[in-house]
């Protein structure tokens, strides 16, 4: 018999990132597509998962693998195992900014 992969009997999940704004904690709602029981038309379901994230490494977007574990607080039953896919970051032109923003409040008045 070789050890050499540990099989894990804990449940996993992948899911997206929603919030990364707490300390070392991650909401991760995961998605699921499955049919109605008499209808049977394809419903998706949401749900949300609070994360342990011990190097606050994930961001808002990224696709994550999450495993259930003891209670580490009144919310938290899972643990961050890998991030599977980071998401994009798109960060605005300063120039953009200037040009969108308004005049004042004369700006956003209409005149007939």
């Amino acid at each position: 018999m070789s050890e050499d992969k540990a099989v894990s009997r804990k449940n996993e999940k992948v899911g997206q990132v929603v919030s990364a704004k707490m300390a070392k904690t991650i909401v991760v709602e995961v998605t699921r597509r499955v049919p109605h029981p008499l209808y049977k038309r394809v419903v998706t379901h949401r749900k949300k998962f609070y994360a342990h994230d011990e190097e606050s490494s994930a961001r808002p977007g990224d696709t994550v693998r999450i495993v259930e574990s003891r209670p580490l607080s009144r919310l938290k039953r899972w643990r961050l195992v890998e991030i599977i896919r980071r998401a994009a970051q798109v960060e605005p032109l300063p120039e953009a900014l200037e040009e969108a923003a308004p005049a004042g409040p004369e700006g956003n008045r209409r005149t007939p």
